[in-house]
């Protein structure tokens, strides 16, 4: 499914971690995938509330918690710069879809990184 929303086409995600060598960007290739597969499913399912949106960001929270051993093979970390640039993503796109009231520790609250 494409995505429609205007703002989320033209944000470059996890710009730092691609600005940055320590992050390779094959796995940083990932990460994205997964932000743009979160904006899909908002799109998809139209979460109603905060409670119905951080349900998606959780799942998607997931997927960053088991990317973090391709980070890892790859000579690298989800740290302190990562954590920081994939959290501000997660806001990014509550703002962008309409939940600018998100809390961003909620939004990443399952994460282990």
């Amino acid at each position: 499914m494409p995505i429609t929303n205007q703002q989320v086409e033209e944000h470059a995600f996890l710009r730092l971690l691609y600005a940055d060598g320590y992050y390779p960007d094959h796995v940083v290739d990932l990460g994205r995938a997964i932000l743009l597969r979160l904006c899909e499913r908002i799109e998809a399912e139209q979460p109603p509330d905060l409670a119905a949106l951080y349900v998606l960001t959780e799942a998607a929270t997931e997927e960053f918690n088991r990317l973090d051993a391709e980070f890892v093979a790859a000579g690298s970390e989800i740290e302190t710069v990562a954590r920081e640039e994939i959290a501000e993503d997660f806001w990014f796109v509550a703002s962008a879809y309409g939940f600018p009231d998100a809390d961003i520790e909620e939004l990443v609250a399952a994460r282990d990184w």
